[in-house]
């Protein structure tokens, strides 16, 4: 037990220095982060080692996202019916269990089944984290608190394509859902000693679980999830069951919707929508969602499935953003509180749509460090999102109503993620078909240029594998590069997409109303990541 001066000297954690809290619960929001992207890299030796495409391997992707997303409203009742140290171990251990069966999964069935439930353990770490955090310290010392704690959540997902390239390269794909065991190990000893409740949750009267609402959250979302994942392969409303999905989920979404605004001691209070600043925050928060999560999941997708990379190379190459986030996040812990946060949020918002334009400038012909300045710029300007957007967003929400506020703002960002990872997904296959036919199309055989092509490659392959074989594969070349040049212009597409996507939302970073100082300086951390 903390002694009397450490009580004194330490009251908001019950005797426990505010930084070992952090470090606390740092450690698993780190952890459930980096699991959002560690995967990325290895989705094509996922997808070979489990005898599933590129598309169908997304899916280990978007289901942890809607899984995750699904948890979040609820984790508010589950902190206050449990106690919120008790559901935050829970948490973590689930994480952890799910992380293994991940890791050992035999089929692709498997591994999603682990993934959701692996979403469901880490859905609610990052609120939990942010609500014990915004209670440690007092108001004058939550800034610092704030600055750790975002460059945490900032780095965590440009250091996964990393870390999970060279663990794929250098082990297995397996071991970038293996390396949570430990970590979550860790994290589950230092909350056990480090945090305690407070004691009005402690003492706190929670109502009955709103089954009704949360059963309609999980019908929608995890409708808009399979329509978005599957309905390409089967031409959309081309058929019967995409129709009933979409009909199930509009029919679920109103439903829940009227739940959460008419029962206020459901999982939910939409009421908290009424906060102009949060209303507006929300909108770009899900917006952020997409274009963050389309530039982590396709772009090493990019450097591996057209140019070849290994997923190590892949990781290293757009691994530089966590060098951009570092100094980013430095630079507007020292500029909030100076310079119009709008003002920040706005110039975060043009230099990623920048990155983006820079992103659909590649070729055939990029090598290693040819985008290494946008990808280093992208961490750099997320910074100046995430921070100044979490500040406009909480400082005038309730103390009473924070818990609900990050639990809607989390869920909005990963609903948000996995629908632009879907939409690029599809995208993707899409519009490579249309620029393979249109390609194909101005492929005249009779074309002295192609001919003297073909001819060149033909006599390169007579020499190697005989002259049965050169005339066969020069053809094959041929379309192998065609195959190439129409995979690469729907990339560039989505890139462009994305970049105007950005665009729009800096514009929207002028609906946020500034606050008073006194709140600004006591921002919660970020709520995104």
């Amino acid at each position: 037990m903390p002694s009397a001066a450490a009580n004194a000297r330490y009251p908001l954690t019950q005797g426990v220095n505010p930084w070992l809290v952090t470090l606390s619960v740092m450690l698993p929001t780190f952890m459930e982060i980096l699991d959002t992207s560690i995967a990325s890299v290895a989705l094509p030796y996922i997808a070979g080692s489990l005898s599933a495409s590129n598309s169908e391997a997304t899916w280990v992707l978007t289901s942890y996202l809607v899984s995750n997303a699904v948890i979040l409203p609820a984790s508010n009742w589950f902190a206050f019916r449990f106690g919120r140290k008790r559901f935050l171990i829970t948490c973590i251990t689930l994480f952890t269990i799910a992380s293994f069966f991940c890791g050992a999964a035999p089929s692709l069935a498997v591994i999603l089944l682990a993934r959701v439930l692996q979403g469901a353990g880490g859905g609610a770490l990052q609120p939990l984290s942010q609500s014990i955090l915004l209670e440690s310290f007092p108001i004058e010392k939550r800034s610092m608190s704030m600055a750790a704690f975002g460059l945490g959540i900032v780095l965590a997902p440009v250091i996964g394509p990393t870390l999970g390239g060279w663990l794929t390269d250098s082990w297995s794909w397996r071991y970038a859902f293996y390396i949570n065991i430990p970590i979550g190990i860790l994290a589950i000893i230092m909350v056990t000693r480090f945090v305690h409740d407070p004691p009005y949750i402690k003492n706190a009267k929670v109502g009955a679980f709103d089954g009704l609402g949360f059963s309609m959250l999980m019908v929608w979302t995890g409708c808009l999830q399979v329509v978005l994942d599957k309905g390409q392969e089967d031409d959309w409303f081309g058929a019967i069951w995409v129709r009933w999905a979409v009909a199930a989920m509009v029919v679920a979404l109103i439903g829940w919707i009227w739940r959460s605004w008419t029962n206020r001691e459901g999982l939910l209070d939409l009421h908290v929508l009424k906060n102009h600043n949060f209303r507006t925050g929300c909108v770009l928060i899900a917006a952020l969602g997409v274009c963050l999560y389309i530039t982590i999941s396709i772009l090493p997708l990019y450097y591996q499935e057209i140019l070849g990379y290994t997923a190590f190379n892949a990781g290293m190459v757009v691994g530089p953003r966590g060098i951009g986030a570092f100094f980013g996040s430095a630079l507007v812990g020292f500029l909030a509180t100076r310079v119009d946060k709008r003002m920040l949020i706005t110039f975060g918002f043009i230099g990623f749509g920048v990155c983006a334009l820079m992103f659909g400038t590649i070729d055939l012909s990029i090598g290693p460090y040819t985008l290494l300045i946008p990808i280093t710029l992208t961490g750099f300007v997320l910074g100046f999102v995430f921070t100044p957007m979490a500040v406009l967003m909480m400082t005038t929400i309730p103390r009473n109503e924070m818990g609900n506020a990050t639990g809607l703002s989390n869920m909005l960002r990963n609903i948000g993620g996995s629908v632009g990872i879907s939409m690029a997904t599809t995208a993707i296959v899409r519009r490579a078909t249309l620029y393979q036919t249109n390609i194909g199309a101005h492929l005249d055989l009779a074309n002295p240029q192609l001919q003297q092509k073909a001819a060149a490659i033909g006599t390169y392959l007579g020499h190697r594998l005989g002259p049965a074989s050169a005339r066969p594969g020069a053809n094959g070349l041929i379309y192998s590069q065609l195959i190439q040049q129409a995979v690469m212009l729907s990339y560039i597409d989505v890139f462009r997409w994305t970049a105007l996507l950005a665009f729009l939302c800096a514009g929207g970073a002028w609906f946020f109303k500034l606050p008073p100082k006194t709140e600004a300086n006591a921002a919660p951390p970020p709520v995104a990541h």
